[in-house]
């Protein structure tokens, strides 16, 4: 009698585990989510200071390149609407570099992601001898098409943030340097 109240415990116990393990996909992403997402100026509507600004702006911009993304790879990669997300993509990056965004679709095409979600978000400043930017180090969970959990992966994202002439204050304006430059670098490393 206790052999089988303890194997209905343990089956009870594993049934509850598996089925909390499932974690889906909570958000939202479609076209009319997406496609009016770009690169213009975003200010945060709570007065906070310039770094919580910087950190929910630098989010928020993974975030809007990771939905186009998904977007992108999801389609036929053809069409009109395609090289219009295609165009969206360029925006947020300095020089329009068609190898900037390659990482990136290898990554989420490999792994047959079609949703996204940013975490852990921190950032560093970097100081070369020519430029200063900052880094953005996250982690970036995953879901297939049917909003099942793929996997968690940490990232990194160099970003600059340009000064731009206005008539009554200074504004800035986001563009990514390189992004997943962790992939860029391993990609350079295993070549040589």
């Amino acid at each position: 009698m206790r052999s089988k109240i303890l194997s209905i415990f343990i089956a009870i116990s594993a049934s509850i585990s598996i089925i909390s393990c499932n974690k889906k996909y909570e958000g939202e992403s479609n076209i009319n989510d997406v496609k009016y997402k770009n690169n213009r100026n975003t200010i945060p509507s709570a007065k906070m200071d310039s770094a919580q600004a910087i950190n929910i702006i630098t989010k928020q911009k993974i975030q809007d390149l990771l939905d186009l993304s998904t977007l992108y790879i999801s389609g036929n990669k053809d069409t009109e609407i395609d090289s219009v997300i295609y165009a969206q993509m360029q925006s947020y990056f300095l020089k329009t570099d068609t190898t900037q965004l390659k990482p990136l679709f290898k990554d989420l095409d490999s792994l047959k992601v079609r949703y996204a979600s940013i975490n852990n978000l921190n950032i560093e400043r970097k100081i070369t001898q020519k430029d200063t930017f900052d880094v953005a180090k996250f982690s970036v969970e995953y879901y297939n098409n049917k909003k099942a959990f793929i996997g968690s992966y940490e990232r990194n994202a160099e970003y600059v943030l340009k000064s731009t002439p206005a008539k009554d204050n200074n504004e800035f304006k986001f563009y990514f340097k390189n992004f997943y430059t962790d992939l860029i670098k391993k990609k350079d490393t295993a070549s040589s």
